[in-house]
């Protein structure tokens, strides 16, 4: 009995497989640390190969819009990002929206370069430059365990130039993404279904779809991989688990923006159970990043031409502005109602409509670089003048204020209640009249119904720009430092909420 008992004892327990998921999301062309000293592609590939050599099962990914938002994508337009894709050793990538920007011929001869697996199952790509490239899932297997990973992303139309997504087919996120994780698990037999989403935590528009709707609706889906939304969902805040229809908690993660967090997700695969962390991609990754020698000097051959830009004055702001306030909304708006009125050469234009989303970096205090506006404006939209009836403005400004306002110039006032709607509108004091019609300038992104402003693309244009809008910033702001004037804006909220 006794031996029989120390031959039990002398059987090592046997640990069940893991797989360890290694995300980024939303790294918009942050290669190197930004102005707060995080991130950086150098110290990623120091933190993702320390877990691939720590850990015998790894899958490394990317949830879309690797590319927008530094000089880096502005002027050498995703050649930076996309080749380091395969250095950095990405097992499957879905696109974001920002992927787009270029046209998808553009994004299609990257694409072709990239070594890893494309996944996508919402979008038709027939009989567009993308056609053959993604494939709708893709799955790992360990041990006798096989794990499915499947994409899914936005709705096009209202987020993505149509010029720059024509021909490609949408099908309505949460009628696939179910029905794929079904498909994968009574049909292909798979263990576990992993929905990679660039759709949001949360919901910019609210007739649109986000992650916690279809985990509410999902019987199959075992975990999601989110992004698109900026969200930063720490790990046991109750916020990373969302019930689904049938009541079990669903694991869900998504880290911010910029790559300044790496997370991580340790599926048990006996149990199912995910445990969920970030690693802050800090200086403390610095010494390990040191050894990737030829990585950095590929890198400095074009880091020099960004530094160029980033390091030339052109003009001087009166104080710190964040890209999300109210002031540099104002400061933006006013500034295109300025630049248009002069460019058109039409002087009675009522107003002008920005887009917050479309102001992508901060204004620092003091120096302004000709790299700061340039990372600021990175988009290639046109100035617009549009002839507007009273009704079509007040049904945009419905728009703006059911996601809490947007960037208008100092000729505009609108309040709006609970359920979003308009309560007041005035242009100058008077209230707006339906009847009227109003000269509205803009840029053509928001013209052609661009962030679901769909009542601006019923107007007739008076005026449309031949150069990229982001040109004229950097030209206004040079002339007023020539003039020896600051970059400046109140603090006014121009939409408020009562």
């Amino acid at each position: 009995m006794l031996l029989c008992l120390c031959a039990l004892m002398a059987i090592p327990t046997l640990r069940a497989e893991h797989l360890m998921i290694i995300a980024v999301n939303d790294t918009h062309s942050q290669i190197d640390p930004a102005d707060d000293g995080k991130g950086g592609v150098a110290r990623r590939r120091a933190i993702y190969d320390h877990l691939r050599a720590t850990n015998p099962n790894t899958v490394l990914l990317h949830a879309g819009d690797a590319v927008q938002g530094t000089m880096f994508f502005s002027l050498y337009r995703g050649e930076v990002e996309y080749s380091l894709m395969d250095t950095l050793g990405y097992d499957v990538i879905i696109m974001g929206n920002h992927e787009f920007d270029n046209g998808m011929e553009e994004l299609a001869a990257h694409y072709r370069n990239v070594d890893a697996v494309k996944i996508n199952a919402n979008y038709d790509f027939c009989n567009t430059p993308l056609e053959g490239l993604f494939q709708p899932y893709w799955i790992k297997a360990v041990g006798d365990k096989r794990v499915a990973f499947f994409g899914i992303n936005v709705n096009p139309t209202g987020l993505i130039a149509e010029t720059n997504c024509q021909g490609l087919g949408y099908r309505y996120a949460p009628d696939v993404a179910d029905a794929t994780a079904r498909y994968l698990k009574e049909v292909q037999g798979v263990d576990y279904a992993i929905m990679v989403s660039h759709i949001g935590y949360s919901s910019y528009e609210a007739s649109e779809p986000n992650d916690t709707l279809i985990i509410g609706h999902s019987h199959y889906i075992d975990m999601v991989i989110s992004s698109h939304s900026h969200t930063t969902i720490k790990p046991g805040s109750g916020d990373d688990r969302i019930a689904n229809a049938d009541g079990k908690l669903i694991p869900i993660g998504q880290n911010g923006k910029s790559g300044k967090l790496v997370a991580t997700y340790d599926l048990d695969l006996e149990t199912g159970e995910v445990v969920y962390n970030q690693i802050p991609v800090d200086a403390s990754w610095d010494e390990a990043a040191k050894r990737y020698t030829a990585m950095n000097a590929w890198l400095d051959n074009y880091r020099h031409g960004v530094d160029s830009i980033m390091n030339t004055p052109v003009a001087t702001s009166a104080r710190f502005m964040r890209n999300s306030s109210d002031a540099l909304q104002n400061w933006v708006s006013d500034a295109a109602m300025a630049i248009i009125t002069d460019l058109s050469g039409i002087k009675d234009i009522d107003c002008a409509i920005m887009n917050k989303g479309g102001i992508r970096t901060n204004m620092p205090q003091g120096t302004v670089t000709e790299g700061v506006i340039g990372s600021m404006f990175p988009f290639d939209n046109r100035f617009v003048v549009l002839e507007m009836p009273g009704s079509e403005l007040l049904e945009t400004l419905k728009v703006m204020c059911g996601r809490g306002g947007d960037a208008v110039s100092k000729e505009l006032r609108v309040t709006y209640n609970d359920k979003g709607e308009v309560t007041k509108a005035t242009i100058n004091g008077k209230k707006i009249d339906p009847k009227k019609i109003y000269k509205v300038a803009t840029i053509d992104f928001l013209a052609n119904g661009g962030d679901y402003m769909v009542p601006m693309k019923r107007c007739k244009r008076l005026f449309v720009d031949t150069q990229k809008y982001g040109n004229h910033m950097l030209t206004y702001v040079k002339a007023l430092q020539a003039a020896g004037k600051k970059i400046n804006a109140p603090d006014e909220m121009r939409f408020k909420k009562k």
